[in-house]
């Protein structure tokens, strides 16, 4: 793991405070959002522990480490259409991280923060052919929910997200009905590109290791 000290805060401010509206706006446009669940959505200067991870995860990789995170509690999530990744923090340390499939074409996944609405492990689609969809956690009541899936790049969703079914189980049983997700684009590019990454692992005076 990796402590973030003032690195979240240098993040442009400016622009985290842009995505946190257009995202609020968004959500509150596609699915009604109470003040609550709004305040919870993920900023970057929430952020305070991401994980140290060897490579890049791949189609089909995913990496679970609760080990330096509060324990018990909500969790909130985020999910960057852009790097194809999504990210969990429990008390602002990440603990989850995997490539996503995500809506194309004419059924994009939308943007914006959305409270998980209802939870179902063993969810079938009603749409698609009886579908598996294990894991479910619905975002919206029109169809568009984070589940387990087949993880091949050159396939794309009809507005889902889709994850790992080993990932999907292990968020299941972390989130709650009401956390909240955070669907944007470019998350945080200072800290998760690579090219910065391998920047701050060289540059020991930035960060300090976690215990």
């Amino acid at each position: 793991m990796r402590l973030l000290s003032d690195i979240a805060g240098k993040v442009n401010a400016v622009r985290a405070r842009q995505i946190a509206f257009f995202a609020l706006l968004c959500g509150t446009i596609l699915t009604p959002l109470s003040a609550e669940a709004a305040t919870r959505a993920m900023r970057p200067t929430d952020v305070t522990m991401v994980m140290e991870l060897d490579s890049p995860i791949r189609p089909g990789e995913y990496a679970w480490d609760e080990s330096g995170a509060p324990v018990g509690g909500g969790v909130r999530v985020v999910v960057d259409l852009s790097a194809q990744k999504l990210y969990v923090y429990r008390g602002g340390v990440e603990i989850g991280r995997t490539f996503i499939l995500y809506g194309v074409d004419d059924r994009p996944t939308p943007l914006g923060t959305f409270p998980i609405l209802q939870k179902d492990a063993d969810h079938r689609s009603s749409t698609y052919g009886d579908a598996p969809m294990p894991y479910t956690l619905r975002l919206t009541w029109d169809g568009v929910s984070i589940h387990g899936s087949d993880i091949d790049p050159q396939y794309g969703t009809h507005g889902c997200i889709g994850v790992p079914v080993a990932f999907a189980k292990l968020l299941f049983a972390a989130a709650h009905l009401g956390d909240s997700v955070l669907v944007t684009r470019d998350w945080m590019p200072a800290i998760y590109a690579p090219t910065h990454l391998a920047a701050l692992e060289s540059n020991a005076g930035d960060i300090a290791t976690g215990s």
